[in-house]
């Protein structure tokens, strides 16, 4: 059981980094108004993304899978580890794959208004719409969540 708990620990530290690495550079396309810069951090939250983040939340989910078989947790016993694995489902299916299209459409815009050399109106939308920012919002506030569940066990 503590081989899984490490285990689980590292992919926490993993996923971390992956929020780590990608929202401020979110953040900071949206707080520029140079498109130069809103280019390069959106094409570097966009890899951050798919090279870190996403490998660190399936970690994180299959390791506190197995780690949760090999304490012998039960969801119907264990009221906050159905809660855990609720909130997981939602950052995973939900959270993730928004901010993943989000971010995409936003870094291909901002390649397109880079490349001509002016803030594009499909940009402008883009910049408006601001769905990385909430879903990358959303996935950072629920790490504490996770953290207060796992650590508390409040249910």
């Amino acid at each position: 059981m503590d081989i899984w708990r490490i285990i689980h620990l590292l992919c926490i530290v993993w996923l971390s980094a992956g929020l780590g690495s990608t929202i401020p550079l979110i953040i900071r396309a949206w707080l520029t108004n140079d498109v130069q810069n809103q280019m390069y951090c959106l094409a570097e939250a966009a890899q951050n993304e798919t090279r870190i983040l996403l490998p660190g939340a399936m970690a994180t989910g299959i390791s506190g899978f197995f780690w949760g078989i090999a304490a012998e947790y039960h969801f119907l016993r264990d009221g906050w580890l159905l809660a855990m694995a609720i909130l997981f489902v939602f950052c995973f299916l939900l959270c993730l794959p928004l901010l993943g299209v989000g971010l995409r459409r936003a870094r291909t815009a901002s390649l397109v208004a880079a490349k001509q050399g002016k803030v594009t109106e499909e940009l402008r939308e883009v910049l408006d719409d601001r769905v990385p920012l909430v879903f990358g919002t959303l996935l950072v506030l629920a790490m504490p969540l996770f953290i207060a569940f796992a650590v508390f066990k409040p249910f």
